[in-house]
């Protein structure tokens, strides 16, 4: 599945917001070594360089397209292609710093419980996950996915992301290794011009693998499907615009 870092940036200020609130909740005012884990186009990177400095902060992502955007954006910074599944820093680390991008790791908690191990005492891991896949932005892909003649390609939960683990999951996991966890969830409200924005706003991130799923010949009947749905779905508040409620799990957990 491809990524465009063009489209992620739309709506760079909303998406930045979580990655800004992950940051304020990280207990520690140095870090020599600081990896943003799945740093997309650099928004999220940039916080973290302003905080700790360019030469502590490594940004680690798998897609070219979104290391490329993020190079020309941060030039001091270093980023590395890496798949999260299986990285680990070479060194413990101060800080591992990851904002929405766990989500499509598959055994996740695993590989958290794992990334624990690679923290000096003290050190920091910190986790934002939309937790949205209930909303109306999200189900509405599966029906638009089950509604066309691109129907076989959806069937059996087939390009489904699986929900994310009941929270105590977390708890179990990484209270062994730690001397603290944080768990909170925050829902953002976010005005937006009409449904065709949430549209591009999706297009970004959840709604790329239904399109790749439904191909390429589709992708222009499945967006009108989902649009006319969203548009429905999401009315227009007194302004005219319309709200979309984004719900965030957040992670917060200190090494022993």
């Amino acid at each position: 599945m491809a990524w465009s870092a063009e489209q992620y940036v739309k709506f760079e200020d909303e998406r930045t917001r979580p990655a800004r609130d992950l940051l304020a909740q990280v207990p520690l005012a140095e870090a020599s070594d600081a990896y943003d884990l799945g740093c997309g186009p650099g928004n999220s990177t940039e916080l973290l360089v302003e905080r700790f400095g360019a030469s502590h902060v490594t940004g680690l992502d798998s897609d070219e397209n979104m290391l490329t955007a993020a190079r020309q954006r941060l030039g001091g910074t270093q980023f590395r292609k890496a798949d999260l599944a299986n990285w680990l820093p070479d060194a413990p680390a101060d800080l591992l710093y990851a904002n929405a991008v766990f989500q499509w790791v598959p055994n996740h908690i695993d590989v958290l419980a794992q990334l624990m191990d690679h923290l000096k005492p003290g050190g920091v891991l910190a986790v934002q996950m939309p937790d949205n896949l209930t909303e109306p932005s999200h189900t509405l892909m599966e029906e638009t996915g089950l509604a066309g003649p691109w129907a076989a390609a959806f069937e059996g939960g087939k390009v489904r992301r699986s929900p994310l683990p009941a929270p105590q999951r977390y708890f179990d996991a990484l209270m062994p290794k730690a001397a603290r966890v944080d768990l909170w969830h925050t829902v953002y409200y976010h005005p937006l011009a009409d449904a065709e924005a949430i549209v591009e706003w999706v297009k970004a991130t959840g709604l790329r693998p239904y399109l790749d799923a439904a191909g390429a010949e589709n992708a222009q009947a499945f967006i009108a499907d989902y649009t006319a749905r969203i548009a429905k779905a999401y009315p227009a508040m007194a302004d005219g615009r319309v709200l979309l409620r984004f719900p965030r799990l957040f992670l917060v957990a200190v090494k022993a």
